[in-house]
């Protein structure tokens, strides 16, 4: 896929793409094993995504309880389709989600801004309201777990909501016949906020809600997955485009 393919990367993308974080952020723990939504969430409509359970018992303590709430009710939910594609450099830009924005922006694809705001955090500011920072909550070969929090205007004459993230990121690898390394990846996201701002969501959303969550959860996937494939079909760019 070409660069600018992608488009006008959503604000999703930079909002969850965390890497390894050693933040803390408080919370109890809870004693249930896995999280899945429950039927009382909102902006579904008719249906609602099959998503898998999030096994909560890889995660820190104070970070359990947290993104149990956020996966058991959230306001909206969304499952990015799977795909596979060459690592490349797939793994680094996990890590990276700071280089990896401006990486898109040097190819000239308009991207969130996204900066590194130490011991593990990454945050997205946009100087109208909106402020949102994530960390990993768990990370391994198969799976990671990123949990955001903060405020987001959804457009100038809208308030400022309070928000919650999750998303959930399944990974697999395998070689190809010519010994060449495969992700698939896939994702599942979920975004809660308060009960006023929900309803502002529904009135400005209605039924297209759970359509545009969808796509932006698969943007979330593109931000790495197309990058990546670039970068392996073109690694002489590499040092220009994930340089600091």
């Amino acid at each position: 896929m070409k660069p600018a393919a992608l488009g006008r990367l959503g604000v999703l993308a930079g909002l969850l793409a965390a890497g390894p974080a050693r933040a803390q952020m408080p919370g109890p723990v809870m004693p249930a094993e896995y999280a899945s939504p429950q039927p009382r969430t909102r902006l579904f409509g008719q249906s609602r995504p099959h998503l898998a359970p999030v096994p909560l018992d890889v995660l820190p303590a104070n970070l359990r309880d947290t993104v149990a709430k956020v996966v058991r009710d959230p306001t909206l939910a969304a499952h990015g389709p799977a795909e596979e594609f060459p690592a490349g450099p797939y793994d680094w830009l996990l890590d990276h989600p700071d280089r990896a924005a401006t990486a898109w922006r040097r190819l000239g694809v308009p991207c969130v801004g996204i900066a590194n705001r130490g011991d593990g955090r990454f945050g997205w500011s946009d100087g109208q309201g909106s402020d949102l920072v994530w960390v990993t909550a768990h990370q391994s070969p198969t799976l990671r777990i990123w949990y955001a929090e903060g405020q987001a205007k959804a457009g100038p004459m809208l308030p400022v909501m309070p928000v919650r993230a999750v998303a959930v990121l399944r990974l697999s690898r395998r070689a190809d016949e010519a010994g060449q390394v495969l992700v698939r990846h896939e994702v599942d996201v979920y975004l809660q906020t308060d009960s006023k701002a929900a309803v502002v969501l529904t009135r400005l959303l209605g039924p297209a809600a759970p359509r545009m969550a969808e796509q932006g959860a698969t943007q979330l996937l593109m931000f790495f997955s197309a990058l990546a494939k670039y970068l392996d079909e073109h690694p002489e760019r590499v040092p220009e485009l994930l340089r600091r």
